[in-house]
């Protein structure tokens, strides 16, 4: 029996975690070790893979616990196998040895305790790294990666690789932060299943970075699910980020929309103030019943802070219960940017559902656009592609093919901007482009499920089906231009033949969904002088109709502005001739179109006498007994609309300022504080040098605006990403923001100091020993610079004697520890003993994931005699520093009667709580019915 037969008829169990079983063992660094020739000045320990090829019997036992606790599936040691995670010791070489190994010994012991009855399997873990493909490390540079979407696929493949030949039942792509980084996996183990001729299931799961529901970068739920809808998922789920109660809801909705089986294996709930889990096996039991008992699950688990005693609770639960039925398969398109965009086939509909698609950055349409990304000017460029989102472009389609461009290298950075501006991001993206190798390029960089446009038959099946299967290896759904061999199809009868060639091929030979297709059956000029042009418009909404009927769960999509080219410079017409005809078009099941949501003009608010003549060129009308054609007519209107409106500008009549009025601009109207705040919240750019200088004439010194209005906003920005209310990307945008008003700011600064640097002071960051977690860091370093702090960021995995000698050398104003592991909070307490011992009490600042204030006051502060400071979220750390720089001399006082009283409370709290032994012999029973 296999894993895909076990889990149709009952529930299955997953193990706990290793991370937290390991830590029990209480190995020692040589341990980590072992006796391979390894650097001498790194610590290996935390390093928890390593164990598979240095102390393999401690990682055989744990699994052999979860075993006998009743683990259906337990995972491989293998989370950070990966040629990146590993680089952070140097031991990438040996990346491929810790998966395959890995694997080996889950084989092993799933193998001595399978029977016919129970098989066990091996789950191959596959992490998400320490890296993010979405995500700038460098604000200053938004389009910067610290890896590319190759190196990523290619050190995935190779653990993978590794975990099929160790004999793995399944891969597992967990804790998901970035869908782009699961995208590369998820690519990475189709690649790999292809080449070891095996099928081995798929697993996801997500980690949300808050209540809010979405990922770090920025995804929601629904946004994933349509992200990785064109692959063959098995199952798809949610660990690690909270306990089980706070994941109950996510769980629910991907059960109610996803069709997969489902998983979930939360932490032991959230971390105390000291970073361990409260939550015992009972009284995480109940928690865990109620996903069974609700039907929400097929595979259930535990995350950080379980053990084998969880296991076995969680398996006892599960015995005889009925698994989660399934959703059904999805029957229409999903697309996605930072949001879900659905899709919904209506086909059967007398009028479709319409989505634009904004077409104003495309180089080949706009000579703004081409200017802009010619001049290098991306900011101003991206404001193009937000006003098209602003104005109703539910998909925005990226062109970057000019001759005079390198087409590639502008496309992946244009999207890889556009992914920081998450008022884009939002909304799907269409990456257009003649060249295949432009096409790919620009899927590596979207996290979300866009559109390629386009693909044709006009080189051949062979080149069209290469294409087509590239598309669904990055997630894609496409547009097929109406074109073969023999070239453009023009007439109806031609459309249709090439468009009914194309869907079997693509989803008979392919594989492709045909809700992932959208046929464009080509809108050619009219009216144009040529008779053979004038029935273009109409040909194309007869193949319309007749794809959507008969070519089912297809979509059709046009370039709308070919169709009156031959009005160019009459905007009126042309606009007025768009909204025409998508009118018919619509009625007839267009439902995609490249047009500009801009556009002011419908098809009601063109006048009888207007709409008579544009509808007969449109449908190609002749009214018997007229001497003048439908075309001859409309020339004589456009004419006379082109007389009309140089007359009126010669007049000075309907003449606007662009930058006033209307509802969007009424922030514009305030104060300049609430003003700059406003910029700052939003990420706005395009007023801020005229608001700064606004500023500089109320405020006596430059840096009073920093502190004033700017700070202002960016506590309103830690108050809202506190209260789950932005997101990760959105506050990155807030923080380019504020480093673009500093620089603003700078040279007026420079001129009021007389000598030394303007810096605000300087900070030393470092992710500490045995920790290799850093994005958390870097986040406050940008946060940091933005505010004018010089930063000298130390890395990750930094041992206590090179975080001293560094501190004296450069004579920091202040330190800032990170970590995100448990351990991270014995090793920052080493930290500050390490500083007193140097004689050193320059102010600390403590943060991550399991940091809390209640630690910082039971165990760093009373080993360090310099104040301490617990900095809950990166808005927070330039609020402190401006404490600190400002020489506060009560400042440790108070912190110190702050973190005496703590403890006082802390202790009378404890000396109330009756020891664990005590409490078990008043443990309620949960399962006694009553």
């Amino acid at each position: 029996m296999n894993i895909r037969e076990a889990i149709r008829s009952r529930i299955l169990i997953l193990d706990g975690a290793l991370g937290t079983m390991i830590q029990s063992y209480g190995l020692s660094e040589d341990d980590f070790r072992g006796s391979l020739p390894l650097l001498k000045m790194v610590t290996y320990k935390g390093n928890n893979d390593m164990l598979n090829i240095t102390h393999p019997q401690t990682i055989a036992d744990i699994h052999r616990r979860y075993l006998k606790a009743g683990a259906d599936i337990i995972e491989t040691n293998t989370f950070s196998s990966q040629r990146i995670s590993q680089s952070d010791y140097h031991l990438q070489d040996y990346a491929h040895e810790m998966a395959l190994e890995g694997a080996r010994l889950a084989r092993q012991c799933a193998d001595e305790f399978s029977t016919p009855e129970k098989p066990r399997f091996v789950a191959g873990s596959v992490g998400p790294t320490n890296r993010t493909l979405s995500i700038s490390p460098d604000v200053s540079d938004p389009a910067k990666r610290d890896l590319t979407y190759d190196e990523l696929f290619n050190d995935y493949c190779e653990q993978i690789d590794g975990l099929i030949v160790g004999g793995a039942d399944a891969i597992l792509i967990e804790t998901i932060f970035d869908t782009l980084n699961a995208k590369a996996a998820i690519d990475a183990a189709m690649s790999e299943n292809r080449r070891h001729g095996t099928d081995l299931p798929i697993m996801v799961s997500v980690s949300v970075n808050d209540l809010a529901g979405r990922t770090l970068s920025g995804q929601t739920l629904e946004a994933f699910l349509a992200s990785i809808s064109s692959y063959p998922i098995f199952s798809v789920g949610l660990n690690c980020s909270f306990g089980a109660l706070q994941l109950k809801p996510y769980v629910k909705e991907l059960g109610e929309k996803a069709p997969y089986y489902i998983s979930v294996y939360p932490n032991a709930g959230l971390p105390n103030e000291l970073g361990l889990y409260d939550e015992t096996a009972d009284s995480m039991a109940p928690e865990i019943a109620e996903f069974i008992d609700e039907g929400l699950v097929n595979i259930v688990g535990g995350c950080c802070g379980t053990t084998d005693e969880f296991i076995a609770r969680f398996a006892e639960l599960a015995e005889g219960k009925k698994p989660h039925a399934v959703a059904k398969p999805y029957d229409h398109m999903l697309l996605s940017g930072l949001e879900l965009h659905e899709v919904v086939d209506s086909a059967s509909e007398q009028v479709a559902t319409f989505n634009n698609v904004g077409e104003r950055c495309n180089v080949a349409g706009s000579r703004k656009f081409l200017r802009l990304i010619n001049e290098k000017k991306y900011d101003e460029a991206l404001s193009i592609a937000r006003k098209q989102v602003d104005d109703g472009a539910l998909v925005i389609d990226v062109n970057m093919d000019d001759g005079l461009l390198d087409a590639k290298a502008e496309m992946v950075r244009f999207l890889r901007m556009v992914s920081g501006e998450p008022d884009i991001a939002r909304v799907p993206i269409m990456i257009d482009s003649s060249k295949w190798d432009v096409i790919t390029a620009g899927l590596k960089c979207i996290q979300g499920k866009g559109i390629v446009n386009s693909i044709s038959l006009k080189n051949g099946e062979d080149e069209f089906i290469s294409h087509a299967r590239d598309i669904m290896r990055y997630g894609a759904a496409v547009v097929v231009m109406c074109f073969d061999e023999h070239g453009q199809a023009t007439t109806y009868e031609r459309k249709i033949e090439i468009a009914e060639r194309a869907y079997r091929i693509l989803t008979e030979k392919v594989g492709m969904k045909p809700y992932d297709i959208i046929f464009d059956p080509n809108i050619l000029s009219i009216a144009t002088g040529i008779p053979e042009h004038d029935n273009y418009a109409v040909d194309f909404i007869r193949a319309t109709r007749w794809i959507r009927q008969n070519l089912k769960g297809a979509h059709v999509s046009g370039g709308v502005s070919n169709l009156s080219f031959s009005f160019r410079g009459n905007n009126y017409i042309r606009e007025a001739m768009h909204a025409v005809f998508l009118y018919h078009a619509i009625q007839n099941g267009m439902d995609f179109g490249i047009v500009n949501p801009a556009t002011k003009i419908t098809y009601d608010d063109i006048p009888a006498e207007h709409l008579k003549i544009i509808e007969d060129v449109v449908l190609n009308r002749h009214t018997p007994g007229e001497s003048e054609s439908p075309q001859e007519r409309l020339i004589e209107l456009a004419s006379k609309i082109a007389e009309q409106k140089a007359a009126e500008k010669a007049a000075g009549v309907g003449q606007k300022n662009s930058k006033s009025g209307g509802s969007d601009d009424a922030w514009r109207r305030e104060g300049v504080e609430t003003r700059l705040k406003y910029e700052l919240r939003r990420g706005l750019t395009d007023y801020l040098d005229a608001d700064i200088h606004e500023a500089l004439e109320k405020y006596p010194h430059a840096v009073d605006i920093i502190q004033g209005p700017l700070m202002d906003g960016m506590n309103e920005v830690g108050e809202l990403f506190g209260a789950g209310k932005m997101f990760l990307p959105q506050v990155v945008k807030t923080a380019r923001t504020m480093k673009m008003a500093v620089e603003i700011l700078k040279p007026y600064m420079e001129a009021e100091k007389k000598t030394g640097s303007v810096s605000a002071g300087k900070i030393l960051l470092a992710t500490v020993k045995g920790d290799v977690h850093d994005i958390g860091k870097n986040i406050v370093g940008v946060v940091m610079a933005c505010n004018n702090y010089e930063v000298m960021d130390m890395g990750v995995m930094v041992p206590a004697d090179q975080i001293v000698r560094k501190a004296k050398e450069e004579h920091v104003d202040m330190i800032g520890l990170s970590g995100l592991i448990t351990p991270s909070l014995d090793e920052m307490v080493n930290v500050a003993k390490e500083l007193r011992k140097a004689g050193l009490d320059i102010p600390l600042m403590v943060g991550g994931a399991t940091t809390s204030n209640l630690h910082v006051a039971l165990k760093i502060a009373p080993v360090y005699d310099g104040p301490v400071f617990w900095v809950k979220d990166a808005a927070q750390e330039p609020l402190i520093a401006g404490r600190i720089m400002r020489k506060d001399k009560n400042l440790k006082s108070e912190l110190d009667s702050q973190y005496a009283k703590m403890r006082s409370e802390y202790q009378e709290k404890q000396e109330k709580i009756m020891s664990i032994d005590e409490a078990r012999k008043h443990k309620p029973n949960f399962f006694d019915g009553k």
